[in-house]
């Protein structure tokens, strides 16, 4: 197959997710706005309680941090078993194996990427302004993009050998989450001797950036470069693995 088919059969495998994921769904792709937009609000009603937050400010801060987060989540978890799933075809066609867990997070990046739209009403009522540090959102959106590919891809190579991959990610997953700062103000914990599980946190340091745009802030130098450094470490080992073992998948799968 030439490069122009590989594109193609992506694309195939792209517009096949969107359609599968809403396949006798009555909202279809709508649901794509209206399924965030109902658990941030369930996020600003229980945890702004809690945290005594109850200003417009913290839901479009809890919107960036939830779309972004569930974007990773769902890629990362459907490209882990995109291999295992595929496997008839696997077995019977030739189809270079990366196209499997990357159409996965392509598919779910364009949802991701209409889910944003959610963000404009939260952001309006928040009283915010446009300036030039919105631009800080591009780099975040192709940053989340590069780091939700290259773990996927490390994901779904060491899915087929080691089938407890899987479940071990769902409960890091977990702990990603939590260390994310999806819906609470981060200052204490970086204030204090658990500030590491932040500062390491790729995601974390994904969704920051992307609330710099959003709120105007600063950006850090190193929130900027180990989110950056990380990811593209993770997409180039994850190209290595596939280049290094994916002619041995169909034995194991």
């Amino acid at each position: 197959m030439k490069r122009e088919q590989f594109r193609e059969l992506l694309r195939q495998f792209v517009k096949k997710g969107i359609r599968m994921k809403y396949r006798n769904s009555f909202l279809g792709i709508i649901w794509s706005l209206f399924e965030p937009l109902l658990s941030i609000l369930v996020y600003v009603m229980v945890f702004g309680t809690l945290f005594h937050h109850r200003d417009m400010t913290f839901a479009l801060y809890v919107s960036c941090g939830r779309l972004l987060y569930a974007f990773f989540s769902e890629g990362t978890q459907s490209a882990n078993s995109s291999i295992r799933s595929n496997a008839e075809i696997l077995r019977k066609v030739y189809v270079p194996q990366y196209l499997y867990p990357l159409s996965e997070i392509l598919w779910h990046y364009v949802i991701f990427l209409v889910s944003l739209v959610v963000l404009i009403p939260f952001y309006i009522a928040a009283g915010r302004t446009l300036n030039l540090k919105i631009l800080w959102v591009l780099p975040a959106l192709v940053l989340l993009l590069i780091l939700t590919t290259g773990v996927g891809l490390i994901l779904s190579c060491c899915n087929v050998f080691f089938r407890d991959v899987e479940y071990i990610w769902r409960v890091l997953l977990m702990l990603i989450m939590y260390s994310s700062a999806i819906f609470y103000y981060p200052e204490r914990i970086l204030q204090s001797s658990l500030a590491f599980l932040l500062n390491l946190n790729p995601v974390y340091g994904v969704i920051a950036l992307f609330r710099c745009g959003i709120f105007g802030t600063e950006v850090t130098a190193w929130m900027l470069i180990f989110t950056t450094v990380v990811s593209i470490i993770s997409l180039m080992t994850g190209i290595i693995l596939y280049h290094k073992f994916q002619r041995r998948f169909v034995l194991y799968v």
